[in-house]
């Protein structure tokens, strides 16, 4: 079978990260794992204790009901899932926001044709990463979005980049293991968040080349622009393994 366009083998250089970036995504990493330990314990995951209080999941709907929201970073993140036949192997996925009030000096919608300013000045969010989820609850892939999906305000990926450091989700609703670990997943898996955001431009620029008259941004066939598989354990190795030899 041909491989999707958006699916991509991500490799990092971990020897030529920064030590400080290692150091935190060392940290980051065994928060993630320290929630998978502590609710598997009681034969939990990260998905189930999201939806411990839901008696009927629904697909589509977001979880929990209004989003889990830091007002003090302006981070936003939910769960949901799609049926399973657009989705194979797959029990559901977070979408990860930053809203404009958490955004780094600088940072302007980017210059698309249809662009609408919202009303509200907090609502130009921009989404930062999917992370797909498997039947256990284990992250298996890390993905982008073109802009209906979710509805964001576009951002050029240069941008993006610069958003990803201040996802934090710091309080302890509806869940303090899950919040701690979607934001420590986004440190740990920096470095190919970037990379999967600069293949996302790429390949919205190639898809509007290619269907000239089309408005990209909402073209529904084109929802994910980039993916790629994931392992928490083999990041945190290879994270700790370039730290190691850094002194």
């Amino acid at each position: 079978m041909e491989k999707d366009p958006g699916e991509l083998d991500i490799a990092v250089d971990f020897a030529a990260l920064p030590k400080e970036r290692l150091e935190g995504m060392v940290d980051a990493g065994l928060d993630v794992v320290e929630c998978h330990r502590v609710l598997a314990q009681t034969s939990d995951n990260i998905v189930g204790d999201l939806l411990r209080d839901v008696e009927t999941f629904y697909e589509w709907n977001h979880y929990p009901d209004g989003d889990v929201y830091d007002a003090h970073s302006h981070a936003q993140f939910y769960y949901h899932a799609h049926p399973q036949e657009l989705r194979a192997g797959e029990h559901g996925h977070f979408h990860t926001f930053l809203r404009p009030l958490g955004f780094p000096k600088g940072i302007m919608p980017a210059p698309v044709p249809d662009f609408e300013a919202p009303e509200a000045e907090n609502d130009a969010l921009s989404h930062i990463i999917g992370i797909s989820m498997d039947p256990q609850g284990i992250p298996i892939r890390l993905f982008t979005t073109n802009r209906w999906v979710t509805g964001e305000t576009w951002h050029k990926a240069d941008d993006v980049r610069r958003m990803v450091d201040r996802f934090l989700i710091d309080h302890t609703r509806p869940s303090w293991a899950v919040n701690r670990w979607v934001s420590g997943m986004v440190c740990l898996f920096q470095p190919q968040i970037v990379k999967l955001l600069d293949a996302r431009d790429q390949r919205v620029a190639a898809w509007e080349a290619a269907h000239p008259g089309v408005n990209v941004y909402e073209d529904r066939d084109l929802e994910v622009t980039s993916v790629t598989d994931i392992s928490v354990d083999d990041q945190l190795a290879a994270t700790r393994e370039a730290l190691e030899a850094k002194g």
